[in-house]
């Protein structure tokens, strides 16, 4: 009986130590690149620069091609404050199409991006000596 308990201890010791892989066993499929989605952008009024987090830049109405998860895109325009927007990727909860097995692909949103540019309050007056009055 005791034989018994030895091997069958030194059987789940023995097991229990197959459990855990060693990290050079593992193996990961590498992460696919993001697939280039074309995002809108737009601005009230029209012209401010995009700059992307990814480095793109253009004047707005325009579009990119953006190869990325997430990024902001910020809007700046002489005379009104910049604005910066979250852009993020949402996955869709669609099942698979029955007839294709596809999912839906993921999308960017906001999509387009819209900003109304806000105008810089007009500076101080400037405060100043004020020029003699003329003599007559």
């Amino acid at each position: 009986m005791m034989k018994r308990l030895v091997a069958i201890t030194a059987c789940g010791l023995g097991l229990s130590a197959c459990s855990g892989m060693p990290s050079f066993m593992q193996f990961e499929l590498p992460k696919p690149a993001p697939v280039a989605t074309t995002v809108q952008f737009e601005s009230e009024p029209a012209g401010a620069e995009v700059r992307t987090t990814a480095g793109q830049t253009c004047r707005t109405p325009c579009s990119m091609a953006i190869a990325s998860d997430e990024f902001t895109a910020t809007f700046a325009l002489p005379g009104y404050q910049p604005q910066t927007v979250p852009v993020r990727v949402v996955h869709p909860n669609e099942p698979a199409d029955p007839a294709t097995g596809q999912t839906a692909s993921p999308r960017l949103v906001p999509n387009p991006v819209f900003v109304e540019l806000q105008a810089l309050p007009p500076p101080p007056a400037a405060r100043g000596k004020r020029p003699p009055a003329a003599r007559p």
